[in-house]
């Protein structure tokens, strides 16, 4: 059975800001069913999974506003203009860690599925070494390095509760047991 298409009729940004665009959408179903989509619009992100040794990682503990606590996660970010997703990697790598390294793209996902069209694509650094790029203005971070015994306890107590960090260390675990 193929399902039924939703073919774009107009397009209207109602707010945009550097990281992305509130924008609504008028819409048709194949067959004629026509609404209204509101939704996020966004060039992507990337978050980096950085590994110290072939069993230790690095995360940044920082402080997220809109859930009033502290938050243990991989080095992310929005992709900025004119960046390919993994120059933007590299970039948030360095800004929120430090470090450099060599990146591979392990995979990437949908981290708001409905409600943007963001796109987060996945990396993992290895062969990290200083590299520092001076944070935004509004990042404060902490360096936590654990193995990846330790990262999954937290996991299981539910002290990671970062949906992209989750997502991506299931990408990151699966071409880890290849």
């Amino acid at each position: 059975m193929s399902l039924k298409r939703w073919i774009k009729l107009n397009q209207k940004t109602i707010f945009k800001n550097s990281h992305w665009s509130y924008n609504l959408d008028e819409f048709e179903i194949e067959g004629g069913t026509k609404g209204e989509y509101h939704y996020v619009h966004t060039l992507g992100s990337t978050m980096v999974v950085p590994f110290t040794s072939e069993n230790t990682i690095l995360l940044v503990k920082q402080f997220r506003y809109l859930n009033q606590k502290e938050s243990l996660e991989f080095p992310c970010g929005a992709i900025e203009q004119d960046l390919t997703p993994e120059q933007n990697a590299l970039k948030e790598l360095r800004e929120e860690t430090g470090k450099s390294g060599n990146l591979k793209h392990i995979g990437k996902f949908s981290p708001y599925t409905g409600a943007a069209d963001e796109m987060c694509s996945v990396f993992a650094a290895t062969n990290l070494f200083n590299s520092p790029l001076p944070k935004d203005d509004t990042e404060e971070f902490e360096l936590i390095e654990l193995s990846i015994d330790e990262f999954e306890n937290l996991i299981k107590k539910n002290t990671i509760w970062d949906g992209l960090t989750l997502s991506s260390w299931l990408l990151t675990k699966n071409y880890l047991d290849k």
